[in-house]
């Protein structure tokens, strides 16, 4: 979470990690560059965190990014900020068509009250949120390899075996 934190930094202006319990809270201690908040909900959900990272945010756009994406990039980051002009969110999209709506930028307040309209229709996934938007600039993810050739800003570390083959990459790339 905090290499992720490091790498965007100087990316925006303001920094709010959304933990889901007391003691996520209490393992992370102090971080003195961010602000930390306890998911405000029960259910604990990529949704419910974004909710409440955009009920904590005071700008009127939010880059949203996981904890468990340790390669995030700087200037991919920069570019959907600079993309958000009026629009409610900027998501990257592979040719297949996902998407990748935890490293996106969404317009706060319209984001929340889709956020919000999500988890009363019961849709408890970022999807559900999207759904409920209007305005949303899609971007390559071919148009990111300008910035990020392999795309490794979307590699995610969720077991051993991804941090292995993190680690494996970070011995032999740039991401020290």
């Amino acid at each position: 979470m905090l290499n992720v934190l490091d790498r965007v930094l100087n990316v925006a202006d303001e920094q709010v990690i959304v933990v889901g319990s007391e003691a996520q809270l209490r393992a992370l201690g102090h971080v003195p560059q961010a602000r930390i908040v306890l998911d405000k909900y029960m259910d604990h959900s990529p949704l419910v965190g974004a909710l409440t990272g955009f009920e904590a945010v005071r700008a009127e756009h939010a880059l949203l990014l996981p904890c468990d994406s340790a390669f995030v990039s700087p200037e991919i980051s920069a570019l959907l900020l600079d993309l958000c002009v009026g629009v409610n969110a900027v998501i990257p999209r592979w040719p297949d068509g996902k998407i990748e709506p935890l490293q996106a930028v969404y317009h706060v307040s319209v984001a929340a009250d889709a956020a919000r309209a999500a988890l009363k229709e019961g849709k408890h996934d970022m999807l559900g949120m999207i759904g409920n938007l209007r305005r949303i600039r899609y971007i390559s993810t071919f148009a990111l390899q300008q910035y990020d050739e392999k795309l490794m800003t979307f590699l995610n570390i969720n077991t051993v075996d991804d941090w292995r083959r993190a680690e494996a990459l970070l011995r032999k790339s740039r991401f020290r």
